[in-house]
């Protein structure tokens, strides 16, 4: 695998957002077992392909999932998480009585959802903290002007 990032247009920006995503049945109850386990993956596997989602890992454990996901910024997580949700709480219960008899909805209200990927947070702040501090000799004297004018303000 390359470090290089990778990364996507929607012909409006050019974007990389890769989110760590978790969530869990409602009072964290075991069920995300066998064929549960199996539809659910390919349930989100087509949410995911309907909503342009690169799905870059997924992995359950009894009583939670994980997702390694690469979204638009403009279509949102929580939408992509949303309608994972809510596609896949409607088939396993309709497809898994066992469900709708130990849980009154699957899924708890709740997500994580953490970003992954790019530079370190220390470089960003860095990186950030730096801008005044432009090498370029037009950026420093548009920056030294403008100091000149918020002094002349205070």
């Amino acid at each position: 695998m390359s470090n290089k990032t990778e990364y996507k247009s929607n012909h409006n920006i050019v974007y990389s957002c890769k989110y760590h995503i978790i969530w869990c049945p409602k009072y964290r109850r075991k069920v995300l077992v066998g064929d549960v386990e199996k539809r659910l993956k390919e349930i989100i596997s087509e949410v995911a392909l309907e909503l342009n989602v690169e799905i870059i890992e997924m992995e359950t454990d009894k009583d939670h999932i994980h997702i390694l996901a690469d979204v638009d910024p403009q279509f949102g997580v929580m939408n992509f998480i949303k309608k994972c949700k809510g596609r896949s709480s409607r088939i396993l219960r309709d497809e898994f009585h066992h469900l709708k008899t130990k849980l009154p909805t699957l899924w708890t209200n709740s997500s994580f959802i953490a970003t992954v990927g790019g530079a370190p947070l220390e470089i960003v702040k860095q990186y950030v903290e730096n801008q005044q501090t432009s090498e370029r000799p037009k950026e420093k004297q548009k920056w030294r002007e403008f100091l000149k004018d918020v002094n002349k303000n205070i």
